[in-house]
């Protein structure tokens, strides 16, 4: 019989510190109490790393329909057309609420807010803080939330699982015939430093755990990017959609003594060229928007200038533009260009495309609502439908942010509705008996293999005979990775890699299934688009995947 365990209790529960997890706790803090809970340190998050900016209709010569119109465009047919509509009109206010609550944009002499433009963009409609935006967001969100006596900060503590009612009924018969009846009550958290697994209980739970591109070789994402809200929705049995389109970034620094860095999009969009070893600008052969074409395009001309050329890297070339303005536009830039040597107002700079984001996730409504009761999902965890096939750039800091404030409304209602409910007595965490940690060496070994097999396997191009290859040998890591979770020690490098795996299969199986090439998910057996895959790629637990229409 299992005993019961002492639990850390809240109304709320949010799983991440990025912007997304920020702006919901903000909210939720004016109808109850909110535990916050981040793998590592409170600024850990993708969001501080988010270098380019915000996207909104600011000024007067833009459109909220031309926004609409951009995204539609880059996401390649796939875009959930409520869901970019809802998007594009929350902009401006998003961004006034950003400012409320003391985020600093950039400005002119007359105190109006400076727009930039990046590739998909047919306006000026970036607002941003110099090259560091979402650094600047985080400070402002952390501060406003540390600020609130109705939040409380947890770090160093990383989610095991979700605890449902299917987890707490032992997974019966019965309730597996009644999938709609699934309910979220929070999570088992390992404590890090007490190496403790806490039950955290709360009446409603967000996952905005950032996104997975730590599972790729070559990664802009910082290491905490590795798929755990996915993982771990997936394994409650959230519906999860359109993982087979990961974005890579077209440009990250390439050198050997540095690790990758992202060049921002807005470098383009400033003036920057792209160019081959030569010194020859190439993308014109490609996209008539040239440099400022969309991320896909961009990366798989790069690549395919990379196959060509046998070289390592292209070149991007900004010393055509005043020295001065470049140094005070791209501060954060310019400086680790410079550490590595690189003076990018007089050199070109080398650069790779990375993996950089995930268009698909945990599968939501316009209100953040997953297909677990009680459970929502918002920032990159989610997929709202906004991205499609490819994200338009700067949208997903504002996804985050428009998202979590309908995510919020609704979790209010809902937890006025649950003011009488008394919720299942939790089960303690118990496994069997441990027998000690899994070597490190053990663990790195395969989380490295894993992101070589999803580098070379289920990259920018992919293939048939690859996706199937990397499908193979994940099945092989997954099985390995699972003994050693069911009987190891845990700690926050296994469970990680646990959730690597279980990431890095949803995607390959969600390529797999796309009989086509749209946006992002580019393959040699079927080249073209075809109107028959105009869907979302859905994935459930026990499920094969399958085409849900757009709505």
């Amino acid at each position: 019989m299992n005993e019961l365990q002492k639990s850390i209790q809240s109304d709320f529960l949010v799983i991440g510190t990025g912007i997304a997890g920020l702006s919901f706790a903000i909210r939720v803090a004016a109808y109850g109490k909110v535990i916050i809970i981040t793998k590592k340190n409170n600024s850990d998050s993708n969001t501080n790393y988010a270098q380019g900016g915000i996207a909104s209709v600011i000024s007067s010569d833009d459109e909220v329909s031309l926004h609409i119109e951009d995204t539609a465009k880059a996401g390649a047919g796939l875009c959930v057309p409520e869901a970019i509509h809802y998007l594009a009109q929350q902009g401006s206010r998003q961004i006034h609420q950003l400012m409320n609550w003391g985020a600093e944009f950039d400005t002119d002499n007359n105190g109006t807010l400076e727009l930039g433009r990046e590739g998909g963009h047919t306006k000026h409609r970036i607002v941003h803080k110099k090259d560091y935006t979402g650094r600047e967001v985080e400070r402002a969100l952390l501060a406003k939330a540390k600020s609130l006596p109705n939040i409380t900060f947890f770090e160093n503590h990383f989610a095991i699982d979700l605890i449902t009612n299917e987890v707490i009924t032992k997974k019966s018969r019965k309730f597996q015939e009644k999938e709609s009846d699934r309910e979220c009550y929070g999570a088992y958290v390992l404590d890090i430093e007490s190496n403790q697994v806490v039950v955290f209980q709360a009446k409603v739970t967000m996952l905005s755990t950032g996104g997975a591109a730590r599972v790729y070789q070559h990664s802009t994402n910082p290491p905490i990017a590795t798929g755990d809200g996915v993982a771990m929705a997936f394994r409650a049995g959230a519906q999860i959609g359109n993982m087979e389109f990961f974005q890579f970034h077209p440009t990250t620094i390439y050198h050997p003594e540095g690790d990758s860095f992202l060049i921002s999009e807005a470098l383009r969009g400033y003036g920057a060229i792209l160019k081959n070893k030569k010194g020859e600008s190439f993308m014109e052969k490609y996209h008539p928007l040239k440099c400022l074409a969309p991320r896909d395009i961009v990366a798989r001309a790069i690549d395919n200038e990379m196959k060509q050329s046998g070289d390592p890297c292209v070149f991007l070339d900004i010393t055509h533009k005043d020295s001065e303005a470049t140094k005070h536009e791209f501060p954060q830039i310019y400086a680790r260009c410079l550490e590595l040597g690189i003076d990018m107002t007089k050199e070109l700079i080398p650069v790779v495309p990375a993996a950089h984001y995930m268009c698909g996730g945990v599968k939501v409504d316009l209100k953040s609502r997953t297909n677990i009761r009680r459970l929502y999902a918002c920032g990159e965890t989610a997929f709202t439908g906004v991205h499609g096939a490819n994200r338009l750039a700067s949208n997903s800091l504002l996804e985050a942010v428009v998202f979590s404030e309908s995510a919020a409304l609704d979790a209010g209602e809902l937890l006025h509705s649950l003011a009488s409910h008394s919720d299942p007595a939790i089960p303690r965490w118990k496994r069997q008996k441990e027998i000690g940690y899994e070597e490190r060496i053990l663990v790195e070994h395969n989380r490295k293999e894993v992101a070589s097999i999803m580098w070379n396997y289920v990259g920018i191009v992919r293939s048939n005979e690859r996706l199937q290859r990397a499908q193979t040998r994940l099945k092989i890591l997954k099985k390995e990775v699972q003994e050693s979770f069911s009987k190891r020690r845990l700690y926050p490098n296994l469970l990680e890699l646990r959730n690597y795996v279980t990431t890095a299969s949803l995607i390959i199986r969600s390529a797999i299934f796309r009989k086509e090439s749209r946006g992002l998910h580019y393959t040699i057996d079927y080249p073209e688009s075809s109107e028959r895959w105009l869907g979302s790629t859905i994935i459930e637990r026990k499920k094969e995947p399958y085409l849900e229409p757009l709505e």
